[in-house]
């Protein structure tokens, strides 16, 4: 009803034994009617950062919502979170199998019944992600830009950098667009960690679209820039060897500027990784010893016409 918050549960399937497998959900509402925004978490099961953010904003009895209802689900993946791996059982990414199908395989029965009962009764959403295993991110927002009602919500969020993408097809946020569900995706920090630096940005980010839609009383905390990214790269190792780390997450750094140096266990330097055009770093690999080939560094290119690197690296 208006005014309370409940602990629901979701039948989303059943277990090898036969027992239902559910996913707890808080919702909360406001007193007076308005939008419904959902904040879903661990969609991959090893990315548990973001289950200590959507923990602290269902503890926090000081969030007093003052219209709209919010949906709040720290573990999407429940099967994948109970065994600390990013994929379901039967080893599919439940993250490529939205909007789902009621009588398709395990990730596409699961991902049917989230979507229908989560991004349906939805207005807007925002999509909580870590990087990939052995890798880091700094905190970012990626949302189809060109969509008016997104671009608004990336903004409000509040992230220093935003990645103008749609997302790759059969996607959480991908498919809760199309289907008339305003969503960004938020990435940062690493699996199988709650970092507290990581944890603070995201809730103010939160609190910031709340603030936003005008759910929750407040002022918006500003970032010291914003910048839009049209187009990232990998920069990969191009031998094996040992890196000595240069440049990390939330670094701008300029064209052939050194990002890392290569070398074998002896120390004998094999390369030097550059920076192939102005960038931000968005992320990078967190174990030192490399092979050909492997990604190192997400760098976000800076296009002409963003304010100068000097500028930008003067406010972080």
């Amino acid at each position: 009803g208006p005014g309370e918050s409940a602990h629901v549960y979701i039948d989303v399937g059943e277990s090898y034994s036969g027992m239902n497998v559910k996913i707890p959900i808080h919702v909360r509402r406001g007193e007076e009617d308005g939008p419904v925004l959902f904040v879903t978490a661990a969609l991959h099961g090893d990315e548990i950062n973001w289950t200590g953010v959507v923990r602290q904003l269902i503890q926090d009895e000081d969030l007093r919502l003052r219209r709209g209802s919010l949906i709040l689900v720290p573990v999407v993946n429940v099967l994948a979170f109970e065994r600390h791996s990013r994929y379901l059982p039967d080893r599919r990414d439940l993250n490529r199998c939205f909007p789902g199908i009621r009588e398709g395989s395990l990730a596409s029965r699961m991902a049917f019944v989230l979507f229908d009962e989560i991004v349906r009764r939805s207005d807007f959403g925002i999509d909580i992600h870590t990087a990939a295993v052995r890798r880091t991110n700094f905190p970012n927002v990626r949302a189809g830009m060109k969509d008016s009602r997104v671009k608004a919500l990336a903004r409000a969020f509040g992230s220093e950098f935003i990645i103008d993408a749609v997302g790759p097809k059969k996607a959480f946020r991908r498919a809760a667009v199309r289907e008339g569900c305003p969503t960004i995706l938020v990435e940062g920090g690493e699996v199988w960690k709650v970092e507290p630096t990581i944890l603070e940005s995201t809730l103010r980010g939160v609190r910031n679209v709340l603030v936003a839609l005008e759910m929750l009383e407040g002022e918006r905390a500003r970032p010291p820039f914003q910048v839009t990214l049209k187009k990232t790269k990998w920069i990969r190792a191009d031998r094996a060897g040992f890196l000595n780390f240069h440049a990390v997450p939330g670094d701008v750094v300029g064209q052939g500027a050194p990002l890392a140096t290569n070398t074998d266990l002896l120390g004998t330097e094999s390369e030097v990784m550059i920076a192939p055009f102005d960038a931000a770093v968005l992320g990078m690999i967190t174990l030192p010893a490399v092979g050909p080939g492997e990604p190192v560094y997400h760098l976000g290119r800076l296009e002409k016409g963003t304010a100068k690197i000097e500028r930008i690296r003067g406010r972080l």
